[in-house]
């Protein structure tokens, strides 16, 4: 397929957004094969089909790093107490939280968490998301995270995207374990890890180092077990107080380390020499309330390179948009437009370990979104508003 008549933003390479204008685009097999001035275009690919686009942008397909897409039940009722002036720590420590989602997703079965997590997806696809990251962590016993595990990696078969599936099960110390968090280590996080990455369920592990969660040295424990594995580690750290946990990410060269409101310069240079991404997760921020600030300008000064992501989940982000995330991305953590679409397209991938997709160059994947803007920076400057024109997964229309 030839795509004529259309800008790019590729992302990649010294111009603004990668820019190329009055552009064409080649696609064979699944994969850019070709793209430059229109002028320019290569004979064979004149002979197969052709699209006309009308003057529209192509950007890479979105790419949502962060989300843990598949539970059960809601937590609207928390979002009432927290309007009321409870914490999100409070709500936690009085049982809810995490804990009461995991009552809903236990009681959940497969067919259940799939058409839940599927109608979530569909709002995603429609605004032009082509990879997105699925993390369990809302069963914390055996059978409900296989059955979480499971459910992410059957999405594929049902919708056209890629599903990247992280292991979650130290997000939380479950009731039947409460103030034993080494020992539910012991008993459900390290055996079943070993357990479903046997059965090819999992393609990174993360974990919560927070007060409310786990300790830096216990998630040194997990994240040897990981390595032991030869599986990727990343890390939700430092979004409510500063425990260490970037730095533990750092020292193991985690894929991202996730929220970092508490994180400080040090941490952003051990980030930096780790090559970790920092996905940045402005929903939770916005949801909660939250007033300190992740550290931008010494990421931007480390040269860490900024991922965004809605982090959906039922609690701290009920958040489906990419494209409102980029806007609070800017409007909140005072990311410039291109930084924001970098951080849903190239650092994205990037925070995924994958480097196939998130920019738009020959020998990547056809993976592409299609829009009717007239630049790339309205994407990140409109707030409700979805000019998807076309979403192209494996070259497909």
């Amino acid at each position: 397929m030839l795509l004529t008549n259309c800008h790019i933003a590729t992302m990649a390479g010294p111009a603004p957004y990668g820019a190329l204008c009055d552009a064409a685009l080649w696609i064979k097999e699944g994969r850019v094969q070709w793209l430059g001035n229109a002028g320019g275009v290569p004979e064979a690919a004149r002979s197969g089909p052709m699209t006309d686009l009308g003057g529209r942008w192509v950007t890479p397909g979105l790419i949502d790093c962060h989300t843990h897409l598949v539970f059960g039940g809601n937590r609207a009722q928390e979002f009432e107490l927290r309007l009321t002036g409870a914490s999100y720590e409070e709500i936690a420590r009085a049982g809810g939280g995490i804990l009461s989602t995991l009552t809903a997703t236990r009681q959940a079965s497969e067919a259940e968490l799939l058409q839940a997590a599927l109608t979530r997806l569909d709002a995603m696809l429609a605004e032009g998301v082509t990879t997105v990251e699925i993390k369990s962590g809302y069963g914390l016993d055996r059978e409900t995270e296989l059955r979480m595990l499971r459910t992410a990696r059957q999405i594929p078969d049902h919708r056209d995207v890629d599903v990247q599936v992280t292991y979650l099960a130290a997000h939380a110390i479950p009731p039947e374990f409460a103030g034993q968090g080494d020992a539910y280590l012991d008993e459900v996080v390290l055996p079943l890890m070993t357990e479903a990455a046997g059965l090819g369920l999992i393609d990174a592990v993360d974990g919560f180092c927070e007060n409310i969660a786990f300790s830096a040295a216990q998630m040194r424990r997990v994240f040897e077990a990981a390595q032991a594995l030869s599986l990727p580690v990343k890390l939700h750290a430092e979004q409510l107080s500063h425990q260490g946990g970037t730095a533990l990410a750092a020292e193991f060269g985690a894929l991202s380390v996730d929220h970092l409101e508490y994180a400080t310069a040090a941490d952003a240079q051990a980030m930096a020499q780790a090559g970790s991404v920092a996905v940045l997760l402005p929903g939770a921020f916005y949801t909660l309330r939250e007033t300190q600030l992740p550290p931008l300008q010494a990421f931007r000064a480390a040269g860490v390179d900024m991922a965004l992501a809605t982090d959906c989940n039922p609690g701290s982000s009920p958040l489906s948009s990419l494209l409102l995330t980029m806007n609070m991305g800017a409007t909140l953590f005072q990311l410039t437009p291109e930084e924001a679409l970098a951080g849903v397209t190239r650092n994205a991938a990037r925070a995924l370990g994958l480097s196939d997709r998130g920019v738009i160059a020959p020998g990547q994947r056809a993976d592409l979104a299609v829009w009717d803007i007239t630049h790339p920076r309205e994407l990140a400057y409109r707030i409700g508003f979805n000019p998807l024109y076309k979403r192209i997964k494996n070259g497909v229309l």
